[in-house]
């Protein structure tokens, strides 16, 4: 078993690196993302350095270090345990393809602020023992203070650069309840049309990770006043409201709550498999196979949940209840109806300790019906289904309860071919 990451450790080895660098004559800091996270009283998911050292200066000072971007100067280094990115100061060349430089100069810790994309992520900070250090050459730590993402210099600039930025502010607005900051937004939408060039790899990637996290109503919210989301979805929605997004449950996966925004897009509509797969949103999104299969799967459910419950029988019910991904179905069908799902899960639980169970193991099986002396045919998935259906209400309770009611079937089944 793996052990989980310690931030703390990783703090300790970036601050490691910085120490040898310092030694070895160069500028180094703790660099963007780990900052703004602190300075937000947020835990940093990685801990980044930037240095003045080049990459082959990196090579030379430590002993466990790969080259994953020598070119941008960017090294990992993993001599103190955790693996520490470690990045030159860099300008940026011009963006031809929009999305990373053509080519960059190795430069000043001010340059290096200055090509970044937020004023948020544009700050260093320069650990020491007696207190750190935060050094801003953009206005980064008044924009943390005054809880605003702001594009450093010029918004339509950083947005012509990389396209994706405009979703990236939207996560970052969203995730850290930010304010953007009107030229900012402004510039967003003025280059909505823009995203259409970029590869639904990343568009998929960066909706999902608004999705996992709770903020996601904020940021589909985001993504529709910016006009961003008919670009990514080429769909118009019905309704520009997100109330079932909003009412999910903070713990639902990412998903279930992609599944509760196209609910909120398309309505009723979609709660079922050719209104799910007909929104494409699985190619949209660029959803792995499984992720394909849970979204139709949760609107599926939901919807029959919502709108058949009450006609099922005990069986269909315990079927429904015990299918793949029910649970995100059940949530997803919460955030619709409320209250109609706090009775079915009043039902479930009820079905849950009835002494049979949701799922029990099958009494016979198609091997069972072959030793019976039955041949195998069209009518075998038939039969075993309503012995199943039987086990589930309970009406059969045992194998040779079972095998009777299964002869029986087959005895209809031949008389009906006949």
């Amino acid at each position: 078993m793996s052990k989980p990451r310690s931030h703390t450790s990783e703090r300790d080895a970036a601050i490691r690196i910085i120490g040898v660098l310092r030694d070895d004559g160069h500028t180094a800091y703790l660099a963007g993302g780990c900052v703004r996270d602190q300075l937000l009283g947020e835990i940093p998911k990685d801990y980044d350095v930037a240095t003045s050292a080049h990459p082959e200066h990196i090579a030379e000072l430590f002993k466990k270090t790969a080259a994953v971007g020598a070119a941008f100067g960017v090294m990992l280094v993993r001599d103190f345990g955790p693996t520490i990115e470690v990045a030159t100061f860099r300008s940026d060349g011009p963006y031809t393809d929009a999305r990373r430089p053509d080519h960059v100069h190795f430069s000043s810790p001010e340059e290096d602020a200055k090509r970044r994309d937020f004023t948020v992520n544009a700050l260093f900070l320069d650990p020491h023992e007696d207190g750190d250090t935060i050094i801003d050459f953009v206005g980064g730590q008044a924009d943390i203070e005054a809880r605003i993402l702001r594009a450093v210099g010029d918004p339509d600039a950083r947005l012509k650069e990389d396209h994706l930025r405009a979703l990236r502010a939207v996560r970052f607005a969203a995730r850290y309840q930010l304010s953007m900051d009107p030229k900012t937004s402004n510039a967003i939408k003025a280059h909505a049309s823009e995203l259409r060039g970029v590869s639904i790899e990343r568009i998929g990637h960066e909706i999902q990770r608004m999705m996992a996290h709770s903020s996601r109503a904020a940021a589909a919210k985001m993504i529709q006043d910016l006009t961003l989301d008919a670009v990514i979805f080429t769909d118009s929605c019905s309704s520009p409201g997100i109330p079932t997004l909003t009412a999910l449950d903070d713990k639902a996966d990412s998903i279930t709550a992609m599944a509760a925004w196209a609910f909120d897009r398309f309505g009723e509509g979609i709660l079922n498999r050719k209104g799910a797969a007909g929104t494409k949103w699985d190619l949209k999104l660029d959803m792995s196979n499984q992720g394909k299969e849970q979204f139709i799967a949760t609107l599926d459910i939901a919807g029959l949940l919502i709108s058949l419950w009450n006609e099922m029988n005990t069986a269909h019910r315990k079927r429904l209840a015990s299918r793949p991904h029910a649970c995100g179905g059940l949530t997803l069908a919460h955030a619709i109806n409320p209250l109609a799902i706090a009775t079915i899960n009043s039902d479930i639980e009820s079905m849950t300790n009835d002494g049979i169970g949701l799922a029990p193991e099958p009494l016979i099986s198609g091997q069972t019906l072959i030793e019976m002396g039955n041949s195998p045919g069209e009518s075998f998935k038939a039969v075993l289904d309503l012995v199943y259906d039987a086990q589930l209400e309970g009406t059969v309770d045992s194998r040779n309860s079972a095998c009777t009611l299964a002869s029986e079937l087959f005895i209809k089944y031949n008389k009906t071919d006949q």
